[in-house]
């Protein structure tokens, strides 16, 4: 085991340990962020549209497992900030095509952006192609109806992008017109 991997399962198991840190340094990171703060997150499903991408999150101490996404940067566009986090946690090339859900975070000033995603032309579904960064644990493509324990606002992205493929309302990516990069 390599000594990155030792020191973030130890950072994990701390913060599993004593969840008061990870709402800490949550707290820290406000003081250096905007006054008000937005994150994005992706939706990806795979090729048959009945498993989801879902990483394991060192930080996220109450419920690890989620969505690939991250913190928008200034003047940054929700759908860049989903395809950067995106290709900087799982090393996956993906186009935020569709906004699914945007809500207002229950941590004061902040707001979250869920956008559906397809993998960039050229890019498949190979599971050798994923490379997990610093912040994440693992990650796993999930039934739909198999979910793990998430956060409610993840939860509800989920059921949003699994109810449009139900009826067939998701762009595919290869010949859809782009919602958000057109």
């Amino acid at each position: 085991m390599t000594t990155k991997k030792r020191w973030i399962g130890r950072v994990a198991h701390l913060l599993r340990r004593f969840p008061w840190l990870g709402t800490l340094i949550q707290r820290v990171m406000r003081l250096v962020q905007p006054h008000f703060t937005a994150g994005a997150v992706g939706v990806l499903l795979d090729e048959s549209q009945t498993r989801v991408l879902l990483v394991e999150h060192v930080f996220h101490t109450r419920t690890p497992w989620g969505l690939p996404g991250g913190w928008m940067d200034r003047g940054e566009d929700p759908a860049q900030t989903v395809e950067r986090e995106f290709y900087e946690e799982t090393g996956l090339k993906v186009r935020a095509v569709q906004p699914l859900l945007i809500q207002r975070s229950r941590l004061h000033g902040h707001m979250d952006i869920a956008f559906y995603c397809v993998l960039d032309a050229g890019a498949g579904y190979d599971s050798q192609a994923i490379r997990l960064s610093g912040e994440l644990i693992s990650w796993d493509w999930v039934a739909l109806d198999d979910l793990p324990p998430l956060a409610a606002y993840t939860r509800q992205t989920i059921q949003t992008a699994q109810a449009l493929a139900a009826r067939g309302a998701l762009p595919t990516g290869k010949d859809d017109f782009d919602l958000v990069n057109s």
